[in-house]
């Protein structure tokens, strides 16, 4: 079950399983020293799937005006123990339906690695960039549009 709670609802131990999963994708797995805790979590929403315990799958739904002009989408992960098992897409489709419908939204922004930009274009992500290197790391900016 799809769980979306702001900052103060989180309990302490998905608040650590969140970014412990972070930190470990994120800087340990893709190499990228860069401050992961940003100070932006306790403005946002944070989308996950747990299986039993466990963090399955995870998004910051950050709300118009924090980063954006529009919503954006970021820190997608899924763990590594449950990739390959189609989360990610529920995960996108599930941050979706919340911008748009939930919060009716006409738009929604991510900044996403240039690896899986076919990913995010399967939804209906457009480029708007150029790629560009975030932290060593290849992006590219895409919006949804309704």
């Amino acid at each position: 079950m799809w769980q979306l709670k702001k900052f103060q609802q989180l309990e302490l131990e998905e608040l650590y399983q969140i970014l412990k999963n972070r930190v470990d994708i994120f800087v340990v797995e893709q190499e990228c020293a860069y401050p992961e805790i940003d100070g932006i979590d306790p403005k946002c929403y944070h989308l996950f799937k747990k299986d039993q315990a466990e963090i399955v799958a995870y998004a910051r739904l950050v709300p118009k005006g924090i980063l954006y002009d529009q919503p954006a989408i970021g820190r997608i992960i899924v763990n590594q123990a449950y990739r390959k098992h189609g989360y990610g897409r529920e995960l996108i489709d599930q941050a979706i339906n919340i911008i748009i419908e939930d919060w009716s939204e006409a738009k929604i922004k991510l900044q996403g690695q240039t690896y899986l930009r076919e990913f995010y274009q399967s939804f209906g992500f457009k480029e708007i960039s150029e790629p560009y290197l975030e932290d060593g790391i290849p992006h590219v900016d895409m919006i949804y549009k309704k």
